[in-house]
């Protein structure tokens, strides 16, 4: 009875406060203007710098022939047989360029899996990916391998700048969104740091010079 009679103080305390909201004790701190500034760098050279301190592995295309080239001769050294991919559309596309890699619809047992993305972080190097995407949730987390595709368009300075686009282009936001960055890494035994442990070992990320129509 006593432990019923504290919880209705406590809401009835917590309903009085609500009715007289404390006003903001620092709005001069309250600003629009974002904490992170563009440095001088273009987007795509200041993604390319943190992506690789990251120990991602970035590779630049002028163009989509360039990128099936370079992509081809990735595949042929790292000798990955089975590449799982449901991009559909973006494979189809990629005929017209002589790509077609033997791909797999198993995605515990593939060598590296290949997906699209959303948006590129500049500024911290991250690769942002939706459940609205054909790859969804799981493609580039338990795949060994990632390798994501993107286009410079797709380039954004913040986080923040990414969620405004979510916004603007979509009437809801996606049940996932994921901020990749990097490998999959760890430091909890013994402080030493450990990649790949609970994610892909390696991500690599094709930026394609492609201007929008």
């Amino acid at each position: 009875m006593e432990s019923k009679l504290a919880r209705a103080n406590i809401l009835n305390k917590i309903t009085e406060a609500l009715k007289a909201p404390v006003t903001m004790p620092f709005p001069e701190q309250i600003s629009d203007r974002p904490v992170f500034i563009p440095n001088e760098n273009e987007l795509a050279i200041e993604f390319a710098e943190k992506f690789t301190s990251l120990l991602g592995k970035f590779v630049y295309c002028e163009n989509e022939s360039e990128l099936v080239n370079k992509l081809a001769q990735l595949i042929h050294a790292k000798e990955w047989k089975k590449i799982y991919s449901i991009e559909s559309g973006w494979l189809d596309d990629m005929k017209e360029y002589s790509f077609d890699p033997v791909t797999t619809d198993d995605l515990a047992a593939c060598d590296a899996s290949i997906t699209l993305c959303e948006h590129l972080i500049a500024r911290t190097g991250t690769i942002v990916l939706s459940s609205q995407q054909l790859s969804g949730r799981t493609t580039s987390v338990y795949a060994p391998i990632h390798i994501c595709i993107a286009y410079t368009h797709q380039l954004v300075f913040d986080i923040s700048d990414s969620l405004t686009h979510f916004k603007k282009e979509l009437e809801t936001l996606p049940s996932m969104i994921s901020f990749a960055t990097g490998p999959s890494r760890t430091a909890d035994i013994e402080k030493t740091l450990v990649v790949g442990v609970h994610g892909p070992k390696e991500v690599y990320c094709f930026l394609v010079e492609k201007l929008l129509d």
